[in-house]
């Protein structure tokens, strides 16, 4: 018994210390952002002017560009990512090649952003230049699209080995009750495991976002680092990570700095309000299930 209590207080308090860590962090964001906000008031979100020797200053181009490519990044990663999980979970749980793509999958986890950072410059940027002349339009081959791109490929280990553990956990009894009635694998993976595991492969999309909405180092690399509103999704732009990356330590005045601040803490907003919406639709999916 004295062991068990022992065990929930350990177990509380670091939920404690979790929650007082995440206030903390809001709560200086907020503190320093201070001087930004008086300034700029709510027009920070929807202008599109940055001009830090004037003091005018809008966040509106990064807060764009973070959800055009983390948004375009989780639609072009998901096709793969669900058919890896599909495959590792229902047709070659083990065995050697079921091993040998673990192991890849693994690997691009943790791969440092910066490395995929220099293969989409030396590799990734020529090629979309090659194919931007082909429309006819200027070559920049940096761009949000190829920053998409890079985070799709980054993004795809985290959802893809979340939905496998979810559809590797569908009953057993239940697809073999539809094998008996006569139904294919592919009716029993459409029509059991994929609406059995669905709560479980959203939360996997949601930590691939929350990823991508994060990324810094990747995409500053490859964005093309314009603070403009971008026209096209072949446009240079910037996200809010990239943003800070490549001018807090330039930010000559107090003003400057706490603008920056203030970017970061709508980054920390937004990943809120997303995940938050995210573990909403997850305790629906749930409930629809039961």
């Amino acid at each position: 018994m004295i062991r068990e209590k022992i065990f929930r207080l350990v177990l509380k308090f670091s939920g404690l210390i979790i929650t007082v860590i995440l206030m903390a962090v809001f709560a200086t964001l907020l503190y320093k952002s201070l001087p930004s906000i008086r300034h700029s008031g709510l027009a920070f979100l929807y202008t599109g002017i940055w001009d830090p020797v004037a003091d005018e200053y809008g966040a509106l181009p990064f807060l764009i560009g973070t959800l055009v490519t983390s948004f375009l990044a989780l639609f072009i990663s998901l096709p793969f990512s669900l058919s890896i999980s599909i495959f590792l979970g229902e047709y070659y749980k083990n065995g050697f090649f079921s091993n040998a793509l673990k192991t890849i999958i693994e690997l691009l986890a943790g791969i440092p952003s910066v490395i995929y950072g220099f293969w989409g410059l030396f590799v990734l940027v020529p090629i979309i230049q090659q194919f931007q002349l082909k429309l006819g339009i200027i070559p920049y081959g940096v761009g949000m699209f190829t920053s998409a791109i890079i985070l799709s490929i980054m993004i795809i280990p985290y959802s893809a080995s979340i939905s496998k553990e979810v559809i590797n956990m569908v009953p057993a009894d239940l697809k073999e009750a539809a094998y008996s009635l006569g139904a294919t694998r592919y009716e029993v993976i459409r029509k059991i495991s994929l609406p059995y595991a669905k709560s479980g492969i959203f939360a996997g999309i949601l930590l691939s976002l929350g990823r991508a909405l994060g990324e810094t180092m990747a995409v500053t690399m490859v964005i093309g680092n314009r603070n403009s509103i971008p026209k096209s999704l072949f446009d240079p732009a910037n996200t809010m990570a990239s943003i800070i990356a490549n001018e807090f330590a330039e930010a000559s005045t107090n003003l400057y700095h706490s603008t920056l601040i203030q970017i970061g803490l709508v980054l920390f907003v937004v990943t809120a309000l997303i995940s938050f919406a995210g573990k909403k639709i997850i305790k629906k999916m749930k409930r629809d299930i039961g």
